[in-house]
């Protein structure tokens, strides 16, 4: 059991063992000793000690920790014995004759150098850590501040705030890369004596004694005690802030990592959007975790120069931690890169499959009833991930409901009624994506001649979102009476063209014509009509529609839509150019007359 002691070294409080106290006791007597008859020893050995402070709190880990004999040898050999330097006048000549214990050169630390200041010593203290004259960064700031329009004169003052100024021999050391050890200590503040000395014989009396009537401080000084005051009003601000903005986004971000793995954990349905979007199948929480360090550990460096900008003397990490918590985010950052690719990736292809089949309408004359079928939601609590919902069927299995389904009615080829079916959806290959757009569940039913299409598709539960969607084509011939009500699905999902400019097919009748247009029954006689023999130019969601005709017989038709691309030209009655480029079968047929000539070309791209 070991005896300690509490120790204030350089305002500094310690608590020591016995044994250790009574090295250093005896270390520092030497010491003081040693510069018995030195001028400036009382400054020598209040840096020595400032020094040795400084050495003992970068070796504890926290306040309570008891320094012990190894760390105090350790402190000694950094500092040197006494008896290793000549402390006499011989010392100063060119060819000193000291021993060092260690290097002479160090790592620099970044002070302002207030002894050879102009304004505030920042230039002096930069030239010191990057090696060069002051001269050039005061002919830098000058040019930069002009090119700037006076913006550098703020990173100026803010260098001011957070450069400390090196104010003990031991941080002038550091700031020139020396060792602070007793002999550049003892060096460095007989310099200052003999510098001092130095002013004192060159000075001008009666230009000091004008001097001090006129007051203590120059302009620059004056001018820097109210910069620095406000500036430093200032910086405590910007600190509070960067404290508050740190912390309050480290919680938030703590509460919904932990959040979002107790979800995981317990299965709460809400984390089913990520299950059905999360192609990589990548755990939740691993993602929510390397979020927690993408973004936490930025915030947290914000929170710690708040801290050192409110807090003078606050301990460092240490450089193990930061560069720690700098690869910790590098690798975060690459991962959740990764990740994205990944999920990317596997929507990167796409893949259809079209089914056609006949429909069996008992009285083609009859008039053809069309309805939408909405899903039945209010069976279950649903929630919804854009057109995707999730919920259950009949039997309480889960599954993935759509609602990204369109409809177009087209003139048939001939007399039979067709519907076609086309399912798409995304994939990471061409064959996954059609395999995917293949297990699309959609379905209709046809009672008499009542047509009754399903507003939604359906997807098993285990699958994943792939941009999934159905579009259906319902063919009818030429002369069909039809009607069309949406119930409560959307009444534009449904697309015709029409003789009227109209939005949509609902409350109306409509006969299918030969030129693949409908055409309305029982609309009322002021609503917008368009006749062939009218000029009219067309453009809203469904594409562009141009019909161009003249009483000489002469007309020109162009339909641009989601089917491809018409265009129809007439003269004196007669076609002379038609062009059809089908979208969905990705055909070109051109057929061009002139007089008894006919030209055809069919291009396809199988």
């Amino acid at each position: 059991m070991n005896k300690t002691v509490n120790i204030n070294l350089a305002n500094t409080l310690f608590h020591i063992d016995e044994d250790a106290y009574n090295k250093m006791r005896r270390y520092l007597e030497s010491v003081k000793r040693s510069f018995a008859n030195t001028p400036g020893s009382d400054e020598i050995l209040a840096d020595i000690e400032a020094r040795i402070a400084e050495l003992f709190y970068e070796k504890l880990e926290n306040e309570r920790q008891v320094i012990t004999q190894k760390q105090v040898d350790e402190v000694i050999a950094i500092m040197g014995q006494p008896e290793d330097y000549m402390v006499d006048e011989d010392i100063f000549e060119d060819e000193p004759k000291t021993k060092t214990t260690g290097p002479t050169q160090r790592v620099k630390k970044l002070y302002r150098d207030t002894e050879h200041k102009y304004v505030a010593g920042v230039s002096s203290g930069l030239a010191h850590y990057l090696g060069i004259d002051p001269l050039w960064i005061r002919i830098l700031w000058v040019f930069l501040t002009i090119g700037s329009g006076g913006g550098f004169i703020l990173l100026y003052g803010l260098l001011w705030i957070l450069i400390p100024e090196a104010t003990t021999t031991a941080q002038k050391l550091d700031m020139r890369g020396e060792a602070v050890n007793i002999s550049n200590i003892e060096r460095k503040v007989k310099e200052g004596f003999d510098d001092v000395a130095d002013r004192v014989k060159s000075v001008d009396y009666e230009k000091v004694g004008n001097t001090v009537k006129k007051g203590g401080k120059t302009f620059f000084d004056t001018l820097g005690d109210i910069i620095m005051f406000l500036f430093g009003i200032f910086g405590k601000f910007i600190g509070i802030l960067l404290i508050i903005i740190g912390a309050s986004t480290l919680i938030g971000l703590f509460v919904g990592l932990l959040s979002v793995g107790i979800l995981d954990m317990v299965h709460v349905p809400g984390i089913d959007f990520y299950n059905v979007v999360n192609s990589s199948n990548l755990p939740i929480w691993v993602v929510s975790l390397l979020a927690f360090f993408a973004i936490g550990i930025p915030f947290f460096f914000l929170l710690y120069l708040g801290l050192k900008i409110l807090v003078n003397n606050l301990k460092s990490i240490g450089n193990i931690a930061k560069f720690s918590l700098l690869g910790l985010w590098l690798i975060s950052i690459i991962l959740l890169i990764v990740f994205g690719i990944r999920e990317a990736a596997a929507h990167a292809y796409s893949g259809s499959s079209t089914s056609e089949k006949e429909l069996y309408i008992e009285n083609p004359m009859d008039t053809l009833n069309i309805s939408l079928a909405t899903f039945d939601y209010d069976r279950d609590r649903k929630m919804h991930m854009g057109n995707m919902i999730i919920t259950h069927d009949e039997n309480g299995d889960k599954i993935l409901v759509s609602e990204d389904v369109r409809f177009r009615i087209r003139k048939s080829t001939d007399s039979i009624f067709r519907i076609e079916i086309r399912k798409e959806a995304n994939g990471p290959s061409f064959a996954q994506a059609k395999e995917t757009a293949e297990s699309i569940n959609y379905d209709y039913t046809l009672e008499g001649n009542n047509l009754n299409l399903n507003n939604y598709l359906q997807i098993s539960g285990d699958s994943k979102f792939n941009d999934q969607e159905i579009r259906v084509n319902l063919f009818v011939p030429v002369g069909t009476v039809l009607t069309y009500d949406h119930g409560e699905g959307r009444s534009w999902v449904m697309r015709a063209d029409t003789d009227r400019d109209i939005a949509n097919l609902d409350d109306y009748t409509w006969e299918m014509e030969s030129d693949n247009e409908l055409r309305c029954l029982d609309c009322p006689a002021d609503m917008d009509y368009d006749e062939d023999s009218n000029n009219r130019v067309r453009i809203n969601e469904n594409g562009i529609d141009i019909n161009i005709n003249d009483n000489d017989g002469e007309s020109f038709k162009m339909k641009i839509d989601e089917n491809g691309v018409r265009i129809n030209a007439k003269e004196n009655d007669e076609e002379k150019v038609d062009i059809n480029i089908d979208a969905n079968d990705s055909t070109i047929d051109i057929k061009a007359q002139d007089g008894d000539t006919t030209m055809r070309k069919t291009i396809s791209q199988n």
